[in-house]
């Protein structure tokens, strides 16, 4: 049977299956959620047995369980290291969901429901694509390793000191992950750069004790005041990060590089369309492409302390926290941003609370040359799946596990998205469109077929 035409054929077969994986939720940064992440695991690992892989394993780890397979049957043809993740953000606040987040609902042409951009229906439109050149050929055209990690919401802590232990067992021609995004509706893309991210918290201690307002008010200090003071002087008014040194040493982006960006088939509009604010802000002297792909942020992502229920609680807490990220850019080091922050953090606040300043998890930024080609094969096979030709873009999320395997394996990264930008990534609504589900799996089919004439 002609593969174009078995895919088309399985649309709800593999739909269902979808809607299956959707349904666990695999919540990595939650505890109670320990059992679903072990469950996704054990259904990735027999869904790449059925796509035709002998040898599967789910690997144990201090934290969540890898799965790992390989199907090393084509003898001088190339071996592809495809990574993915099948754990998920929290879904909270759940009451802004339109359809629960853990089942899958289908509204005008998109799948609603949380892991359907990030990552699952990534994951899955590959084990698709697989499991239908095995059906059609009887084999797989390439040599493939499959990699999908439960903690790369959190992280992704296990899956490098596993990478580091088994170098061997890992390598490959090339890198392939779908977990980043088209450009646009209608515009299949391969990412080639990616920023990195420094997550931290910081914990602020006043009083002892929370304490009456009215009695202690206005002689003690407010720990919860006092914090966001602190975030209120991290930026400047051109909204440049007010840190000594946070720039020094950011890449320059060179004049054929802003060209090109600026000349991709991207619009304003759908940019605030999909955002909704009543305004906007960003660094000064950079498009709003450039402030979004290549240049460095801080965010403050999570503030809270003191009393936040029903009614009124007149309180001066005791303490005071807040969560906030770096993301950054070529030629930044993640440890030297981490210390220059702290160091900053330190300096703005008064003698008057104790700090504790955690840095929770850290990556490197991400760029690279796309010259090999596998990229050609890659543009081609997109076209093949959508009928449009594939454009090459930056993105502003960070996937550690990329930097990590480019800077051990030395080989090409290819970063195949099938989500778009407003489709609500680590947000209520979450959503796919089937389109791109769909598209991407016969695009990716493609590309590994494609890959097998090299």
């Amino acid at each position: 049977m002609n593969l174009a035409n078995f895919i088309e054929d399985h649309r709800e077969q593999h739909l269902a299956e979808l809607y299956e994986f959707l349904r666990i939720p695999s919540v990595s940064a939650k505890s109670e959620h320990k059992p679903d992440i072990e469950r996704a695991a054990r259904w990735v690992a027999d869904k790449l047995r059925a796509a035709g892989f002998k040898k599967v394993e789910i690997v144990p780890t201090n934290m969540h369980p890898l799965v790992y397979a390989e199907s090393l049957e084509a003898p001088g043809k190339r071996t592809i290291l495809f990574y993915g993740h099948y754990d998920v953000q929290p879904a909270e606040p759940l009451d802004l969901w339109t359809s629960p987040a853990f089942e899958p609902t289908v509204r005008e042409g998109n799948l609603f429901g949380r892991g359907t951009a990030d990552d699952k229906g990534q994951v899955h439109i590959h084990l698709k694509a697989l499991e239908s050149l095995q059906q059609v050929n009887g084999k797989f055209p390439i040599n493939v390793k499959v990699l999908i990690e439960g903690e790369e919401e959190v992280g992704s802590v296990s899956l490098w000191d596993y990478v580091q232990k088994n170098k061997e067992k890992l390598k490959a021609d090339a890198l392939v992950v779908s977990d980043t995004s088209m450009l646009a509706k209608g515009v299949p893309s391969i990412t080639y750069a990616l920023r990195g991210l420094n997550y931290y918290q910081i914990e602020l201690t006043g009083p002892a004790r929370d304490l009456h307002s009215g009695v202690y008010g206005g002689a003690v200090p407010n720990p919860l005041t006092i914090l966001t003071e602190l975030f209120a002087k991290l930026h400047d008014k051109n909204f440049r990060i007010a840190i000594p040194g946070f720039y020094d040493d950011v890449a320059k982006l060179g004049n054929a590089e802003r060209k090109a960006l600026k000349s991709l088939p991207w619009e304003k509009k759908d940019f605030e369309k999909a955002v909704g604010a009543p305004g906007y802000v960003g660094e000064k002297g950079f498009s709003i492409v450039e402030q979004l792909w290549t240049r460095p942020t801080l965010e403050l992502n999570g503030i809270w302390g003191g009393y936040t229920g029903e009614g009124a609680k007149t309180v001066i807490p005791s303490k005071a926290y807040a969560k906030f990220s770096t993301r950054l850019v070529p030629n930044q080091n993640p440890q030297k941003i981490a210390k220059l922050v702290e160091k900053h953090v330190r300096k703005l606040l008064p003698k008057t609370v104790i700090c504790k300043f955690e840095l929770l998890s850290s990556g490197k930024p991400w760029a690279a040359p796309f010259h090999d080609p596998i990229f050609a094969t890659a543009q081609a096979a997109l076209q093949k799946g959508f009928g449009k030709k594939a454009v090459f873009i930056r993105e502003g999320g960070s996937i550690p596990f990329v930097t990590q395997m480019h800077d051990t394996f030395k080989v090409p990264c290819v970063l195949l998205g099938f989500g778009l930008p407003d489709e609500n990534a680590h947000a209520p609504d979450e959503h796919i469109a089937l389109e791109n589900y769909f598209g991407g799996i016969k695009a990716i089919a493609n590309f590994y077929s494609d890959l097998g004439t090299l």
